[in-house]
């Protein structure tokens, strides 16, 4: 099932009728949002996937940071976590599987968030993730709708992490690359995403799995507008081109593609290869934020102060047309 799917199926569910639903399913934004109170909300969330790295460690630690990441995307505060893992324990030893909870832990310590438990399942495959609640200002929700036209574009972290992962399975992968892949999975979109509290944000959404241009999609449905995105101005991961350039896809590739439909075009003559990252899926990806054009530079400067040393503007939000988005 692919997002297009996902969407159809989300359009027949009921809508919320308590007032105190903030944030549904209905905007396919990062998490959900229920108040407590007038300065006070639950923000919640839920993310597990199959391994996307070969250490188990690692792999248990980026499942936790892309976990993580949906409650920075809506500018809350993570606050405890649980384990959700299926496990093929007549295949792997329990080592493996005390290394996978192992990386989560660690990166649950370094956010400050606290694990309550968890469940577990026997599975003919190995996927691991986390439920996660965190606290929310409803007074100050960051969704994937408040995009407005003349909004710059500012993304925190580079893209690529589909394409370098298929090259690791494969065996192809530079350890230079490895290294680098690993390391902007693992970073938290935590301090990003404190950095720009301070400043007006109009719209906010994590890169994952359905990529710059299908994340980029919903926010621009979501809002009612259109994005116009600067494919030389977008942060890339070392090596992502060079794969890309040699015809290596993920599957997520083509699902992504599907879910945009043909609601983008392409102008002038950028390289095809860079086109094609746009639809790459993501794993613990950055954040995509629509701001003021007069925040946008100050709030960039912030950004990479604060360690998403990656960030860039790459693009704009303009008034809502045929194509949603629009490559440059």
């Amino acid at each position: 099932m692919g997002p297009a799917d996902l969407r159809k199926a989300l359009e027949v569910l009921p809508r919320a009728s308590d007032p105190n639903v903030l944030v549904d399913a209905s905007t396919l934004d990062d998490a959900g949002v229920y108040r407590l109170g007038p300065e006070l909300a639950l923000v919640q969330t839920v993310d597990f996937f199959t391994p996307i790295l070969d250490d188990p460690e690692d792999y248990g630690a980026v499942a936790a940071a892309n976990a993580l990441s949906d409650v920075y995307a809506m500018g809350g505060r993570p606050l405890t976590a649980l384990n959700i893992l299926c496990f093929p324990d007549s295949k792997l030893s329990p080592k493996i599987l005390e290394a996978i909870l192992r990386g989560g832990s660690r990166v649950l310590a370094e956010a400050g968030v606290a694990l309550l438990g968890g469940h577990s399942v026997s599975d003919r495959e190995l996927k691991y993730g986390l439920a996660v609640t965190g606290v929310i200002d409803p007074r100050r929700i960051w969704t994937n709708a408040g995009a407005k036209p003349g909004d710059e574009l500012l993304l925190t972290k580079p893209i690529g992490t589909g394409v370098l992962a298929t090259a690791l399975k494969k065996g192809k992968l530079a350890e230079g690359h490895r290294a680098a892949l690993t390391a902007s999975m693992l970073q938290l979109n935590r301090e990003a995403a404190q950095a720009a509290l301070g400043y007006e944000v109009h719209a906010c959404t994590d890169v994952t799995g359905c990529g710059l241009a299908g994340h980029g999609y919903e926010l621009a449905q979501a809002s009612g507008a259109a994005l116009e995105i600067e494919l030389s101005a977008v942060p890339l991961l070392p090596g992502a081109l060079h794969w890309i350039e040699r015809g290596l896809k993920t599957r997520g590739d083509t699902v992504n593609r599907d879910y945009v439909q043909q609601r983008y075009r392409v102008e002038g003559r950028p390289p095809k290869p860079l086109v094609d990252l746009m639809f790459d899926p993501q794993t613990s990806g950055g954040l995509l934020f629509a701001a003021p054009p007069a925040v946008a530079a100050p709030l960039l400067a912030a950004l990479r102060a604060a360690g998403a040393i990656h960030s860039a503007r790459i693009g704009r939000v303009v008034p809502p047309a045929e194509s949603v988005l629009i490559f440059r």
